[in-house]
C-alpha cells in the first residue's frame, strides 16, 4: 500500500510540474535570460523517472500486478 502512495505522490509532482512549467513557459515569453522553464523540465524528469523505477521494483517484488480485463487469459 505505500508504493501505491508513493507512486500517486510522485504522478501528482510530475502533473504539478508540469503545469508549473507551462506557467512559466508563458510569463516569461519575452524575458532573456529565465531558466525556470528548464528548471521544471529537470524536476518533471526526474519525478518521472523515480515513478518508473517505483512501479518497475513494484512489478519485479509482486507488490503491483496486472489486473487488465483483456490479459485474463494469459494467466
Amino acid at each position: 500500500m505505500w508504493l501505491k502512495i508513493i507512486i500517486l505522490i510522485l504522478f501528482i509532482g510530475v502533473v504539478l510540474s508540469l503545469t508549473a512549467g507551462l506557467n512559466y513557459l508563458l510569463r516569461d515569453a519575452g524575458v532573456p535570460g529565465t531558466k525556470r522553464t528548464l528548471y521544471a523540465l529537470g524536476i518533471r524528469i526526474t519525478l518521472a523517472i523515480l515513478m518508473m523505477i517505483c512501479v518497475g521494483y513494484g512489478f519485479y517484488s509482486g507488490i503491483l500486478t496486472d489486473t487488465a480485463p483483456w490479459d485474463q487469459h494469459l494467466r
